[in-house]
């Protein structure tokens, strides 16, 4: 089978040779890793370790500045620009550049809308962003010439993300108990906006997108950060309609959310979920076995492979023992399961590391 091949197996439930792997690296960890492969790019590193990579896909402005629909493109830089630097994302939210110890993050500055206080004045704000403002020309182009070799994921779009970014942290977890007015003019305007985004990328491309990647952060490492009621209140039927639209394109709902999330996942599911990341296993109530059990006919599980401690700081002989584990819990029966590392692997990942992970998979037999 092919990379694409495989991973189109697992999405629809199909018979497969192997499990699939994935990589999600920071610019250092690639970095790190086409100096020890001795290769000169991230697509590089894929081959050379036979990495079933899913491409992601995003549009760019038609500037031609490379952007997404959302700050969370921005949030692990390129490590190329210096310190300090400030970017901009299409939302208006302003990030500089960090550096903290070898890895490069952009971290938000004043939230853009922290002063905006009520619906009427959202007209006021300067960036919300065009959805005509992308070239799709190109995203078609690039989803087609990554389709022939790749699965392929996106664009990234968010509700909540987006609206902490437009925000803040503080403001948002307080607007959704005190300013329910604000919330769902802000979270209109959100959705309105990459709704047609969608539109557009779904009508033209659809055919070479395998899944789209909802990205909305819901829990803490030991709880969500919203209560369900809350969450059904605000974020259920727009998820809902998203899933809806996506799903009538062909097209498969990637759904991310880090955290402590279980108490939410018959909410996810029922609103139309086809695939959950990152699977942070370490966090309450996520444990692997219960997940696959409660949800695995209904969810194809991303990820998993854990990165706060193994994956960093483990010997790859504890990266290989996790992967196994991941494989025979979630990936129980022979499918269901892509391996990924639990969010990006971070910067000082060592290269023999990010090797057994894949090693590991590749030589794991479904169903053993």
């Amino acid at each position: 089978m092919t990379c694409r091949e495989r991973v189109s197996a697992v999405l629809n439930r199909q018979p497969i040779d192997r499990f699939p792997v994935d990589l999600w690296m920071t610019p250092e960890v690639t970095r790190s890793m086409c100096a020890h492969l001795g290769v000169d790019s991230e697509f590089a590193v894929y081959e050379a370790l036979g990495v079933d990579k899913i491409a992601w896909l995003s549009p760019e402005l038609m500037s031609g500045k490379a952007a997404g629909t959302g700050a969370a493109d921005l949030a692990v830089g390129d490590g190329d620009a210096e310190d300090g630097e400030v970017v901009t994302s299409p939302w208006g939210v302003k990030m500089r550049r960090q550096q903290a110890g070898a890895a490069v993050y952009y971290e938000t500055m004043a939230p853009p809308l922290a002063a905006y206080e009520t619906p009427e004045s959202l007209a006021d704000y300067p960036y919300w962003p065009d959805p005509d403002g992308y070239d799709y020309d190109k995203f078609e182009e690039n989803a087609r010439r990554l389709h022939a070799q790749y699965a392929t994921l996106g664009p990234w779009v968010s509700f909540f993300e987006i609206y902490c970014g437009l925000r803040g942290l503080e403001n948002s977890l307080t607007d959704l108990m005190i300013n329910p007015d604000l919330v769902e003019a802000i979270l209109d305007r959100v959705d309105s906006i990459q709704t047609g985004i969608l539109e557009r990328v779904l009508s033209r491309a659809a055919d070479h997108i395998d899944m789209v990647f909802i990205s909305d952060d819901m829990g803490s490492q030991n709880n969500l950060l919203v209560s369900v009621d809350t969450w059904d209140q605000y974020f259920g039927d727009r998820l809902k309609r998203w899933c809806d639209l996506i799903h009538r394109h062909g097209v498969k709902v990637f759904y991310h959310s880090d955290g402590a999330v279980r108490d939410l996942l018959p909410r996810l599911v029922e609103a139309g979920i086809d695939v959950l990341n990152p699977i942070q296993h370490v966090c309450p109530g996520m444990d692997r076995e219960g997940l696959k059990r409660d949800f695995g006919e209904r969810l194809i599980f991303h990820g998993a492979v854990e990165n706060q401690q193994t994956l960093p700081f483990g010997s790859a002989e504890d990266v290989r023992q996790e992967t196994l584990t991941d494989l025979r819990t979630l990936g129980a029966g022979g499918g269901g399961y892509i391996p990924c590392s639990c969010h990006y692997m971070q910067a000082g990942t060592p290269p023999e590391n990010v090797i057994a992970l894949v090693e590991t998979v590749r030589q794991y037999t479904p169903g053993s």
